[in-house]
């Protein structure tokens, strides 16, 4: 008798097998597949135990590939390809697949939560060895049956959702409360706080950083200085403008990202102001910028080599428990002193 959890020697195993194994229909094997919420979970878990004991695979070239080949091909999706922070994990990420003689394909899922959706799965149909994302959506449980088909995922800078996968972040946390420490410390009673959207993890982790130093400092909550949603520069800009044209006007800045830093260093140039500026994320030229400031830097290039790791691992057979590694922050000095 064939052993049916071994898959049967001569071809590959099909939905028709699995729904024998697990006393479904087809029509159930399907739904469950193709992460249809209504399915009773009872037959939900009766179809994945098919699915791992059989070694199916859900992929467009099971006709011309073997069960367990390895396609050599892994996949990255990002948010902006043209974003110098995405671009450098990119960089990173591709040469340790090359190190590993492994194709990288990079796609941006340009914010959007439905594209990213859309693009994690094509690289699952077409079967990529393994997956490494930097989120843009917020529930990732849809990538709980290709896991459990045996793609391994890491995450990139921000925590999936309704998973339990590995993951690489930075220290925003901590790297924003030794931010404002230092600010304090330098005598700033009166700080700006300018960060991006607070549907985004990392932002939320920082303004959470900065809350903490500015509470352990005993200073009270200042609706008038903290200012969430901005994206752009010009935008930044704008906010620092008002800002510094209150009554009580801050003597410090904190930026929640290097894009919202360039836009508020514009505006004090402008103004030829002392405020003193404190961003998160170094960014290209931050050394020849004309006026001083300091960045909450990293290492960029190691967070996508770590995360890069950690799959390759995954790939050859690596079955241990999920693990989350946080990369270290450190204040720089940068920006050159005005001439007298």
């Amino acid at each position: 008798m064939t052993n049916r959890s071994a898959g049967h020697p001569t071809r590959r195993p099909t939905m028709t097998d699995v729904a024998e194994l697990a006393g479904v229909s087809l029509k159930t094997v399907s739904r469950v597949i193709n992460n249809v919420p209504s399915v009773n979970q009872e037959m939900v878990d009766s179809v994945l135990t098919a699915v791992k004991q059989l070694g199916f695979r859900r992929n467009d070239l099971a006709r011309s590939l073997r069960a367990g080949d390895s396609t050599a091909t892994i996949g990255l999706a990002i948010e902006d390809l043209a974003n110098p922070f995405y671009s450098t994990i990119a960089s990173a990420v591709a040469e340790v697949a090359r190190e590993h003689d492994t194709h990288l394909i990079t796609a941006s899922s340009e914010e959007s939560p439905e594209r990213e959706r859309d693009l994690l799965l094509e690289l699952c149909q077409r079967r990529a060895d393994g997956l490494l994302v930097v989120p843009a959506g917020t529930d990732h449980s849809y990538l709980r049956l290709e896991i459990e088909m045996g793609t391994p995922v890491v995450f990139l800078d921000r925590p999936p959702t309704g998973l339990l996968c590995d993951a690489v972040f930075i220290d925003n946390r901590g790297g924003a409360s030794a931010g404002i420490t230092r600010l304090l410390e330098d005598g700033h009673q009166r700080i700006g706080v300018i960060m991006d959207s607070l549907a985004i993890y990392t932002m939320r982790e920082r303004l959470a950083g900065v809350q903490a130093a500015l509470a352990a400092a005993g200073l009270p909550y200042d609706d008038a200085l903290i200012r969430v949603g901005v994206h752009e520069p010009e935008a930044a800009a704008g906010v620092a403008a008002g800002m510094l044209d209150s009554s009580r006007p801050p003597t410090a800045f904190f930026c929640g990202n290097n894009r919202i830093s360039v836009g508020v260093l514009e505006e004090l140039w402008h103004r030829d102001s002392d405020a003193a500026l404190m961003g998160f994320d170094d960014f290209e030229l931050s050394r020849l910028m004309p006026r001083p400031l300091t960045v909450i830097a990293f290492d960029l290039r190691e967070l996508g080599r770590k995360g890069a790791e950690m799959l390759f691992k995954r790939i050859d057979g690596d079955r241990s428990w999920p693990t989350t590694e946080v990369l270290p922050t450190t204040l720089l000095e940068r920006g050159v002193s005005r001439r007298a």
